[in-house]
This record gives C-alpha cells, sequence and structure tokens, in this order.
C-alpha cells in the first residue's frame, strides 16, 4: 500500500502537526506530510517545516481575504499532489470543493455534536465543558463538511471531567487522547476502511492482504 500525501493546515503552536510529524518519523504513520499550509505568517508551528524538512505555504489570511483565501489553500494542496487534508489547529473556515469531498478531516477537543461550532476551539471548548458540569469530554475526529464542526464522525476519545480541573489541566488530558486518535484515524483511512453513510462512518474490517487497494474513502452508494 502506497504511503499517504498529507496536506496539513495549522494556524498556530502547531503541536498536532508536531505530533504528526513524529509519528511519521517513527514509521507509525503510512503517511508523509508533503506540504504544511499556514493561515498566519507569523504561526510558531511554521517553524516545524523547516525542522522536519517539508515546505510550507504561508496563506496569511489577515492578507488574503474571501474565496482568494481558498483559491490558494487549494492551490497549494493541488501542486503537491495531496491525498488527504487535515486540519490540525487550523482557525478558518475552508469551503470543501468536490474533488475534496470525504479528504479533507479535523480534530476538535469535545464530543462533538457537544461544544462544537462558531468560536470553540482550544481553551474555550474546556472552559465552556467546565460551566456546563458534565462528567466527561473528549476529542473527536471528523470529516470536514461546509457545515462547521458537523461533518460525520470517524473517531470519538472519552476523557474524565475532574472537579478540580481547570481549562489547562482538561485540555492537557484531551490533548494526550488527540495524539493517539488523530493518527489512528489516518491509519483507518489510508487503509481504506472507512465507508461514510450520510451522517455517519462506519469502520470496516482490515482487508486481506492481497486486496487492499489505494487509500480512499467509500460512499455507503459504493
Amino acid at each position: 500500500m502506497r504511503r499517504l500525501r498529507l496536506g496539513v493546515l495549522i494556524s498556530g503552536t502547531g503541536r498536532t502537526l508536531l505530533n504528526l510529524l513524529r509519528q511519521q518519523q517513527a514509521g507509525a504513520l503510512p503517511a508523509e506530510v508533503v506540504v504544511i499550509v499556514s493561515s498566519r505568517a507569523d504561526a510558531p508551528g511554521n517553524a516545524f517545516a523547516a525542522q522536519f524538512g517539508v515546505p510550507l505555504v504561508v496563506v496569511d489570511a489577515r492578507q488574503v481575504k474571501g474565496s482568494a483565501f481558498a483559491e490558494a489553500v487549494y492551490a497549494a494542496l493541488d501542486q503537491y499532489a495531496v491525498d488527504l487534508v487535515v486540519m490540525a489547529g487550523f482557525l478558518k473556515r475552508l469551503p470543501v470543493r468536490p474533488a475534496y469531498a470525504g479528504r479533507v478531516i479535523n480534530i476538535h477537543p469535545s464530543l462533538l455534536p457537544l461544544f462544537g461550532g462558531k468560536g470553540m476551539y482550544g481553551e474555550r471548548v474546556h472552559q465552556a465543558v467546565l460551566e456546563a458540569g458534565v462528567k466527561v469530554s473528549g476529542c473527536t475526529v471528523h470529516f470536514v463538511t461546509d457545515e462547521l464542526d458537523a461533518g460525520p464522525i470517524i473517531l470519538q476519545a472519552c476523557v474524565p471531567v475532574e472537579d478540580d480541573d481547570t481549562p489547562e489541566t482538561l485540555g492537557a488530558r484531551v490533548f494526550a487522547e488527540e495524539c493517539r486518535l488523530y493518527p489512528e484515524a489516518i491509519r483507518l483511512y489510508a487503509a481504506g476502511r472507512l465507508r461514510i453513510e450520510g451522517r455517519r462512518v462506519r469502520i470496516l474490517p482490515p482487508a486481506p492482504a492481497d486486496e487492499r487497494s489505494d487509500p480512499r474513502v467509500l460512499s455507503g452508494d459504493a
């Protein structure tokens, strides 16, 4: 099975990107990050491009507006023949073009559909979880659609919410699960084991080695 070509989209620290690059370096991902696209020229995560020898394309959302922003991002992804787009703390809305449907994934630091939507990212999510008084939180890997944080869910992981948690302590517990869950979702995608059935994702059993095909997502109509 050929290695997936990943395009990773970032806007900030790049810690999710760093986890994926380390997984790749350790041989734990059947994938290679072939381009990093950043929405900020001053994002700290941009430095990982030089550190790991990955091309960096900056499309600064403060300078490139509207449809021109999406055009520039997709031009970079097309240039590097990306198989799968991985959002890793990417804080800009990106309409999903038909050619990329089922090829864009994101990880969110809550159990969607709870605590998602506009303005819900980073510690804001964990603060909202604590204010709601729920006893469990977690993270969600999902396919990206044009509806914010509402695409078909691939995987979820739960963590307990402790009585003395702060947004920082809860966030650290959730992020530890993110570091495990996101690579697992990419491995499932690479193995062709994800089937989208309406708003749900079915995880298929492993195929025999001689029946594995190129990485892809199956639709329920296939």
